[in-house]
């Protein structure tokens, strides 16, 4: 399976095995995910937010075959550069970096925010609820 950018809202719904699960499973279990630093972070701020441990949350996370790529200064600027194509649909920054990330790889990006099919960005976007 070729490389797929996840959104924080895709990992959740696998590991809370919400509706569109079964969208994000091969992707993990092939080790074809990666993710930006922001939405790792964003994405444990959320397990906190559920009252998970955090060594909990690091045990999941790390048996997780997930690919982990620094924000850098590029990803950093286009995340900004989205700013103005997303503000109307509410994007966040993390909503930003994960697109960016999809963008700067030319890599699908997979989000349980059907919203983002909406958007005017140079990347393909897939939902994984209906």
């Amino acid at each position: 399976m070729s490389k797929v950018v996840l959104d924080t809202s895709a990992v959740l719904a696998y590991l809370f095995q919400e509706a569109g699960a079964d969208k994000v499973a091969p992707v993990l279990e092939t080790a074809s995910g990666i993710i930006s630093s922001v939405n790792y972070a964003e994405l444990v701020g959320k397990l906190i937010d559920h009252g998970m441990p955090v060594a909990i949350i690091r045990e999941t996370l790390s048996g997780l075959e997930l690919e982990t790529v620094d924000y850098d200064e590029t990803q950093a600027f286009l995340s900004g550069e989205l700013r103005a194509a997303s503000k109307p649909f509410g994007l966040s920054l993390g909503d930003r970096a994960c697109l960016a990330l999809g963008v700067i790889k030319q890599l699908p990006v997979l989000t349980a925010d059907r919203v983002w099919l909406s958007l005017p960005v140079q990347t393909e976007v897939r939902a994984i609820r209906g």
